[in-house]
């Protein structure tokens, strides 16, 4: 069925629905994200066009969280939408079942997350990257107090002294810091001076900071062009402290994982991540089975908007299920290919018991 005429129609019916359910997510993305950018540049002088392209590398990372969604919604719009042209009836009139016309859209669903995992993410990450970079540059670097989300916080230790960082925005995996304020303790902890800087770069044994107002008691406030904290810090471990899992891409996570294990390291939020990837291809063949249950009733026998709502909340339940047992894999009450794992093998169950129960009684 997958590699005759009908399915080959079948399958450009759905992989063209899909495409343009995911068209509508990209440009609702891009407008939420672009109306907090504009917030964001309302406070400094950065033109609109570098808003635009600043939104534009944000935008594939927000937009992947969209791609399950996608495949469900484009797979039930397309399914309606052969249905109510009847070409569905004439399929079943010919003798093929459920069976056989969902074939094509479950590999669809196959290769929209296979291209998800080893293409779409890595692009993702790295334009997530150089949005980050150029957030931190162009926004974060103004000096506030204003809390932020985003906001990083490093505990270190350095021949002079330790000292606590906190920078509004990251960038370079951690070594690159905006918006930064920094707290200088002596050797025997007592508490030394307050440095505030538009940004830092990690150098080897130091901070560099640029544009540095140091505030010391007892003397009148400095200011530095560059000011040099030391640190016992190295690019990697300041890379496991601040980056989050989803800022590693697939091909990376391996290595990061392995590196963070031996280093002793809590590797818990990284494997979670890396085993979701893994599965997510069969994460888009779960929605095609979703979609296929509510979306291959013939029109004539109604209540198609029942089935269609039943569908959409089908898959919101299922995206709770996949939510609660990412939390009990963070917290370590089950591995993480279990917390992965389990709700697709669930779902994916409870879809095929009702399509049996739909064909076959």
């Amino acid at each position: 069925m997958v590699l005759n005429t009908l399915g080959r129609y079948f399958a450009k019916k759905i992989f063209g629905m899909v495409l343009v359910v995911f068209g509508l997510c990209l440009i609702l993305v891009f407008l939420i994200d672009f109306v907090e950018m504009m917030r964001e540049a309302g406070k400094t002088e950065v033109p609109p066009g570098f808003v635009v392209m600043l939104t534009l590398l944000r935008l594939p990372a927000f937009a992947e969280l969209t791609l399950p969604f996608a495949v469900l919604i484009g797979t039930i719009s397309a399914y309606l939408l052969l249905s109510r042209s009847s070409e569905l009836t004439i399929a079943r009139a010919a003798g093929i079942s459920v069976w056989q016309f969902i074939q094509p859209a479950i590999l669809v669903g196959l290769l929209f997350g296979v291209f998800a995992v080893t293409a779409y993410n890595p692009l993702a990450t790295v334009a997530k990257q150089s949005a980050d970079r150029l957030f931190a540059d162009n926004f974060a670097a103004k000096r506030t107090t204003e809390a932020n989300s985003t906001a990083t916080w490093i505990r270190q230790d350095g021949p002079d002294g330790g000292s606590i960082i906190y920078a509004r925005a990251s960038a370079d995996r951690g070594t690159k810091l905006a918006g930064i304020t920094l707290l200088q303790f002596e050797p025997n902890k007592k508490f030394l001076e307050r440095i505030e800087a538009d940004k830092a770069v990690l150098r080897k044994g130091y901070w560099e900071l640029e544009n540095a107002h140091v505030f010391s008691s007892g003397a009148l406030p400095q200011f530095y062009r560059k000011y040099n904290v030391s640190t016992y810090l190295d690019a990697d471990q300041v890379k496991e402290s601040v980056d989050t899992a989803d800022g590693v891409s697939f091909w990376e996570l391996p290595g990061f994982i392995e590196f963070a294990d031996k280093a002793g390291l809590s590797t818990v939020a990284y494997k979670l991540q890396y085993q979701q990837l893994l599965a997510r291809p069969f994460l888009m063949i779960c929605m095609v089975l979703l979609a296929a249950t509510c979306s291959l009733k013939p029109f004539r026998f109604g209540k198609i908007q029942t089935m269609v709502i039943a569908g959409l909340s089908a898959g919101f339940a299922f995206f709770v299920l996949v939510e609660l047992s990412r939390k009990l894999g963070m917290s370590s009450y089950i591995t993480a290919g279990v917390a992965a794992w389990a709700p697709i093998a669930i779902a994916s169950l409870l879809a095929l018991t009702v399509l049996l129960h739909q064909e076959d009684g």
